[in-house]
């Protein structure tokens, strides 16, 4: 689990990332959570956003991305998931 300190230095990072994946009428499934997870260990923080024909709430989609990809939400703020996974081979991001 992140701390509120983490947290916070993370949501500085991402500030300025565009999210890669959009979530939309299909929802989460198996391959994009393959994808977010390999892009995870590229990246480590990376940005999700849900489509507004999404039928699934935010928090669902969330939790089934973080949980799929064991990562941790970072935040959700309006549309858009920010998560964060620390990389085995690429690790860039060192947390305070």
């Amino acid at each position: 689990m992140l701390t509120g300190k983490q947290k916070r230095f993370l949501r500085s990072k991402a500030h300025h990332l565009n999210p890669i994946f959009q979530v939309g009428k299909g929802g989460v499934n198996e391959n994009m959570i393959k994808q977010v997870g390999e892009a995870l260990e590229v990246r480590e923080l990376l940005k999700v956003s849900i489509l507004q024909n999404c039928e699934e709430d935010r928090d669902t989609v969330a939790q089934q991305l973080s949980k799929g990809a064991k990562a941790d939400v970072v935040q959700i703020i309006g549309n858009i998931i920010v998560l964060y996974k620390e990389s085995k081979e690429n690790k860039q991001i060192d947390l305070p």
